[in-house]
């Protein structure tokens, strides 16, 4: 509705066959009208889309019957004036679209982000031991581990936030054949240009009867890609949970279990898997589905837009849990800290790669530095004093041995917090 308003009055502006233009306030009149809409216009659709069959044909009935009403009959045959269907859908689509990522979708994806960069910066020095393959491996920081999930977002929000919401606005098959036989000396394709950016989408020239929906298949790429993302954030958080790294927080009133009462289960990371999933589900097949179209128009596209309310929906409220669950949990630095203390073999890389510089710097002759080291940790739990005693009598020069001594597993992170500050 508010796109057949918007045409009727963009040409009665321009003075289009000799129509003159509508004044101020009775155009703001129907534009109000078209904007908050409510049940009595929605039952007189149904009631006229009961004879026409047609959805878009319906609306075009409504909106001559409200010319009448506001005493603007001579604008009447400027409805829906040289338009197919798709002129009006497609515009439509692109409007809602674009309101919906940009004004409910980012400004909570944005949320998440910001949250998990707040946690990120407070936990960059806390030590934690990381496992690669399910295994013990070299530790990182958990504030580093949080700061990878948000640089993977950020480099997915920047391409979502450029995605272009591409509209067509040229007649039947695109050609502004009914448009040039009106009016021979109009720049209809100016004057398309112009409606469609005043609308703030971005203009196609080349298109069917439809436009292509290369851009909506991009954006729905694009959020399917950042949902993934947070999937793998949802799992990690929940296996952090399960390993006791992450304890959460009691809500009052809350119950974990129907019938076990200490449990306290982690629902909002399970909850944001699977909205994720549905999500992409429906992300994925209408990408795949709305970038074919047969020949110059077939009416696919018609069903499977319907449902990218409920595709951007499951994504929402994952968003809203995940925020959720993220103030509901705390970080366990005991926990942490006796994992690391029990597993003193992840030194071994550290240790053979000393042996292997010493070698280089011919202050050693270990022919095979790895296979030492191999056979001291892999499998192997080793301790403290296990690694101190062979540190000793390692062939190395003092200055390694000190440094290696002076190693644990809580202290070898490396660089891990000063990458946060990569975040920016």
């Amino acid at each position: 509705m508010r796109v057949e308003v918007e045409w009727l009055l963009f040409l009665a502006a321009r003075g289009m066959f000799g129509v003159t233009p509508v004044e101020a306030q009775q155009a703001e009149a129907l534009r109000a009208w078209a904007e908050h809409f409510g049940q009595p216009e929605i039952d007189e659709l149904a009631r006229l889309e009961a004879t026409t069959r047609h959805d878009v044909k319906a609306v075009e009935y409504l909106v001559r019957a409200r010319l009448t009403a506001q005493g603007l009959d001579h604008l009447a045959e400027l409805t829906h004036f040289a338009c197919t269907s798709e002129d009006i859908n497609n515009l439509s689509y692109g409007i809602t679209l674009r309101a919906a990522v940009q004004q409910v979708w980012l400004p909570r994806f944005d949320a998440v982000v910001e949250k998990l960069r707040t946690l990120a910066l407070e936990q960059r020095d806390q030590p934690m031991l990381a496992h690669t393959h399910g295994q013990p491996a070299t530790p990182t920081t958990f504030g580093k581990e949080l700061a990878v999930v948000v640089h993977r977002l950020q480099r997915q929000r920047m391409r979502i936030a450029a995605v272009e919401f591409p509209a067509k606005f040229s007649g039947a098959t695109g050609t502004f054949s009914a448009h040039l036989v009106a009016e021979p000396s109009a720049e209809w394709t100016s004057i398309s240009r112009e409606f469609v950016t005043s609308l703030g989408l971005d203009w196609n020239p080349l298109t069917t009867q439809i436009e292509s929906h290369d851009g909506q298949a991009e954006l729905f790429g694009r959020i399917a890609h950042a949902n993934r993302i947070l999937h793998n954030l949802a799992t990690d958080v929940w296996t952090y949970i399960s390993m006791g790294y992450l304890t959460q927080i009691p809500q009052a009133g809350a119950t974990g279990s129907s019938t076990m009462p200490h449990k306290i289960n982690p629902i909002r990371f399970e909850n944001a898997e699977a909205n994720l999933e549905l999500s992409c589900a429906l992300l994925d097949s209408l990408a795949a589905t709305l970038t074919t179209s047969r020949l110059q128009r077939d009416l696919t596209d018609s069903t499977t837009q319907r449902n990218i309310g409920v595709a951007l929906g499951h994504s929402l409220l994952a968003l809203d849990n995940l925020l959720k669950g993220l103030g509901e949990i705390a970080v366990n630095p005991d926990a942490l800290a006796a994992d690391l203390d029990a597993n003193w073999e992840v030194l071994g890389e550290a240790i053979q790669t000393v042996i292997r510089a010493e070698v280089a710097a011919g202050r050693s002759r270990i022919a095979d530095p790895y296979a030492l080291l191999k056979e001291l940790t892999r499998g192997k739990r080793a301790t403290a004093s296990d690694l101190a005693d062979f540190i000793r009598g390692l062939d190395i020069g003092d200055a390694a041995k000190e440094r290696l001594l002076a190693l644990t597993p809580a202290t070898y992170t490396g660089l891990a917090s000063e990458l946060v500050d990569y975040l920016g």
